[in-house]
């Protein structure tokens, strides 16, 4: 039996080598993409880099690392860890005050002294006065127009992105503001859409998310949302995940398309 086991490991080493179809597993396939006519009951939005331009809140978080832009990457990634390590736990914090203790230990990694205080610093007022991307206000009005019902949806806090949205000039397109420390678990936990959708009073299936992270994307349609995916510079969609029926680089695209449905 060992021996059988033996030849048939090294008989597939070699099919393989040899360029001989192998089974395809499926990790790497892609996957169709539904096609949709009908309108979502509500848009959803992700704020921060979908409807806001990081770019202040990333120049003073690299100013904190003494200059080390090629950090950032690693420090969004650990803030997202962390954010995620808080869900399974049953615990909670402030998105914010997750990136700054995330930004402590990007630093302290790379023999830079930084304390919360400081780090705090470095994120929550620059994120607190961020502007909207450029075509972001016009491309709200023309959903609006549009008949759509608008509701944001963030893992930051409810006072944030109040603050946000009144200096980005954002608060009138919006119909109601959802963060998830109503409910204590970030997205991309399951939980999350669900409760987003129960609030709104309506099945994950009228849902729709717009949104430039891949991870919120991919949430979103494992949670049977519907999803569109601005994909600016940097996002990327998650490839072992559903595709969202929406793929467009700005806003402005990604809502003609969504006023294009009957």
């Amino acid at each position: 039996m060992i021996n059988k086991r033996r030849d048939f490991i090294k008989k597939s080493t070699i099919l393989g080598a040899a360029g001989v179809a192998i089974p395809n597993l499926g990790f790497a396939s892609k996957k169709e993409t539904k096609v949709y006519t009908k309108r979502p009951k509500v848009l959803f939005f992700d704020v921060n880099e979908t409807l806001l331009d990081l770019t202040a809140m990333k120049d003073s978080v690299a100013k904190a690392l003494n200059g080390r832009n090629d950090l950032l990457p690693l420090w969004f990634t650990t803030m997202l860890q962390y954010s995620l390590v808080t869900t399974v736990a049953n615990q909670y914090n402030d998105f914010a005050i997750i990136g700054a203790a995330a930004l402590q230990m990007v630093a302290a990694n790379n023999g830079i002294t930084l304390t919360h205080e400081e780090a705090k610093r470095s994120i929550v007022e620059p994120i607190r006065s961020l502007p909207a991307h450029q075509e972001v206000a016009s491309a709200l009005q023309s959903l609006k127009d549009a008949g759509y019902k608008l509701v944001s949806f963030t893992n930051s806090s409810n006072k944030g992105v109040e603050t946000q949205f009144k200096n980005a000039g954002l608060t009138k397109y919006f119909d109601q503001r959802l963060s998830i420390e109503d409910m204590g678990k970030f997205k991309p936990h399951v939980d999350a859409y669900n409760w987003a959708a129960r609030k709104m009073n309506i099945q994950p299936s009228e849902c729709l998310l717009v949104a430039a992270h891949g991870w919120d994307i991919s949430g979103a349609l494992w949670a049977n949302w519907r999803g569109a995916f601005i994909s600016r510079p940097g996002a990327q969609l998650y490839p072992l995940s559903p595709t969202p029926e929406i793929n467009e680089p700005n806003l402005k695209l990604v809502a003609e398309k969504l006023i294009s449905l009957s």
